[in-house]
Formats: structure tokens, C-alpha cells, sequence
């Protein structure tokens, strides 16, 4: 039985984002190694991970060389820097926004945040990328950054989203769910 994973925001190739995010890391050889290590050794080849935007700045044999590195059974929500990332082969699928079933638990991925989304009123997370832990996160909303500048440069397991999910508690901010 596979696990599911979620991250957004690996920008492999980008040497710019280590500035722009702050990253911890000296160049791109350093950030694109431990970024694809920190992948591989929590998600095994059967494991499905939503990939929510943003992989790579590289031409296409870099990006294939990058996605072929990676374990598990890749999903691409595409992002604002993916004209790259859509045309490599190995995705499992490509989707501009995704609702998807885990354990019993609706979740909808988008590379981009939302106030409200399908269902956000009956308990159905949204996770996104984009802004690189920018934005200030809403205890009030089940949804927050699943990118890798938010979580120490590793992909979530499911389990890992519920628990940070656990720690928030939904209200309401448009007609939905009041009485």
C-alpha cells in the first residue's frame, strides 16, 4: 500500500530563490542535493505525491534529469514556473487545480491560495504553494503552504498535514455555514 505526499516550490536549477526565499544554502549543487535528498528518503517508489507547483528553472533535459531522480508516483498542480516541468515525461498526471480523496479526507490542491474552495465549509483541507511561507497562515482555515520553505525543504505525508491540520479550527467567512 502506497502513502500519499504533498510539497510545492522545489525551483531545482533556480539559483535566484536561494536569495529570494532565504534559503540556507550555498548554490544550486547544495540546494538541488538536498532538496531531491530529503525527498527520496521519506517517499518510497510506490508513493503518490502531489507536487503542487514550481519544480525546476532548467531547460528540458535538466528538468528530466531532476524529475527521473525523484522517487514515487509524481502529480504536477501546475504553477506559475512550470512551463518547463509540464513537457517532462514521468508525471503521473498534470492538473491545473485537483480535488482528491485521502483515507476519507477531501483535500484540494491548488499551487495558489484560496479563501474559500469546494466544500471548505464541510471540512475539506486545501493545501497550496506559491508564496513561499509569505503569507501569514489563518488558524481559522483548514489550508496553509505545504511548499518546501515552509517545512524544513521536505515533502508531508498525509499524516503529517492532519496533524497540522488538527491545530486549526474552521469559521466561517461568507455565507457558508452560518445558520
Amino acid at each position: 500500500m502506497s502513502n500519499t505526499w504533498f510539497t510545492s516550490d522545489l525551483h531545482l536549477g533556480h539559483a535566484n530563490i536561494i536569495k529570494y526565499s532565504n534559503r540556507p544554502f550555498s548554490g544550486i549543487q547544495e540546494m538541488d542535493d538536498k532538496i531531491i535528498s530529503n525527498w527520496n528518503e521519506r517517499i518510497d517508489q510506490y508513493d503518490h505525491v502531489w507536487f503542487l507547483g514550481d519544480f525546476c528553472f532548467s531547460n528540458l533535459e535538466q528538468g528530466q534529469k531532476y524529475l527521473d531522480r525523484l522517487n514515487g508516483i509524481k502529480h504536477l498542480i501546475k504553477g506559475n514556473h512550470d512551463k518547463t516541468g509540464v513537457q517532462l515525461n514521468g508525471w503521473a498526471s498534470i492538473d491545473d487545480m485537483k480535488e482528491i480523496k485521502v483515507n476519507g479526507q477531501w483535500i484540494t490542491l491548488c499551487h495558489y491560495a484560496m479563501r474559500v474552495w469546494n466544500k471548505s465549509h464541510h471540512g475539506t483541507w486545501h493545501l497550496y504553494g506559491h508564496s513561499h511561507g509569505s503569507l501569514p497562515d489563518d488558524p481559522n482555515s483548514l489550508s496553509f503552504d505545504a511548499g518546501v520553505d515552509c517545512h524544513n525543504y521536505v515533502p508531508l505525508s498525509f499524516d503529517d498535514v492532519g496533524r497540522i491540520m488538527k491545530k486549526k479550527t474552521w469559521k466561517p467567512i461568507d455565507h457558508h455555514g452560518k445558520e
